[in-house]
């Protein structure tokens, strides 16, 4: 097996045309590179060197050899840059994957302090709700996924288990009516005073939780409108065409006109995760991502 640091040594010899003057060039010994020669003449299986008195020769072989060093060399010295530029956060990159409302809230905090950061990154963006999110991290399509659970969803936290998962903040879930609805002026609202309302519910996930807490409630809603876009429920909402219940979050990044936001009783709240693989989560980048991320949702 032919190895850079023997191919190094032979360019050194084949420019300055003898055994000292390489050792000198390559700062060490003359039996070192004496030594190395042989080894490298070894792994060739042939000579590569003809000696003459005091001059050195390259063989046909030798100057094969030579020949591809130089672009071998100069390609394992830019990977090696390339790199130490990565693990140095210089260069590099990270994708990542989430959900509408962290894109609105979290992502964009966390997104500038890595820009500030270590501007040598650079950082993408798609959206998807989960599960879709995280099957996009299985299959590598992206590196960081965000991605929630509710709370008592077991199913979800077996899901994840092969997963890293860094743990981000409880958003928890607001009831929203009408300004003019009777329960507009209430702080809060048990789910079953909303049992004989029209609902608009939010994304797939979204709409299972809420028919399954209403359930819980004892009764099962009437969904007269779904739509993944949450201004599209909020405005909804406020056109008066039903009530909806929506993670904080998402509430956050709408501005919310002729709607009046209430608490929930029973409390209903989901997890917000950050998710990548146990391998990936050694990555410079990654980690710097996560560590801005956990940042942001403190904030």
């Amino acid at each position: 097996m032919i190895e850079a640091r023997h191919l190094r040594v032979l360019r050194a010899v084949a420019g300055t045309g003898s055994f000292s003057a390489a050792a000198r060039e390559l700062g060490c010994t003359q039996p070192a590179v004496s030594q190395q020669m042989k080894a490298l003449e070894q792994s060739a299986g042939t000579p590569l060197l003809i000696r003459t008195g005091r001059e050195m020769r390259l063989t046909q072989a030798g100057e094969a050899l030579v020949r591809h060093a130089a672009g071998i060399l100069a390609g394992l010295t830019a990977a090696e840059e390339e790199v130490a530029a990565i693990a140095g956060l210089r260069a590099g990159r990270v994708r990542l994957v989430s959900f509408p409302s962290g894109s609105s809230t979290l992502v964009p905090t966390a997104l500038a302090a890595m820009r500030a950061e270590h501007p040598g990154t650079r950082i993408s963006l798609v959206e998807a709700e989960p599960p879709r999110s995280v099957e996009m991290l299985r299959e590598g399509d992206c590196d960081v996924a965000l991605a929630f659970r509710y709370g008592g969803a077991a199913h979800s936290a077996a899901e994840w288990e092969d997963l890293v998962v860094l743990p981000l903040l409880t958003d928890r879930l607001v009831g929203l009516v009408p300004d003019g609805h009777r329960l507009a002026g209430a702080e809060r609202v048990g789910m079953a005073e909303l049992a004989d309302e029209p609902w608009i519910a939010g994304c797939p996930r979204c709409r299972r939780h809420l028919v399954e807490v209403c359930e819980g409630a004892g009764f099962t809603p009437r969904i007269d409108f779904a739509t993944d876009d949450y201004p599209a429920v909020v405005g909804l909402v406020g056109a008066g065409l039903g009530v909806a219940v929506l993670p904080e979050l998402a509430v956050e990044s709408v501005r919310a006109k002729g709607v009046s936001t209430l608490s929930v009783e029973p409390a209903v709240e989901r997890e917000v995760v950050a998710l990548t693989l146990p391998d990936l989560a050694r990555v410079p980048a990654v980690a710097a991502t996560l560590a801005e991320l956990e940042r942001a949702a403190a904030r």
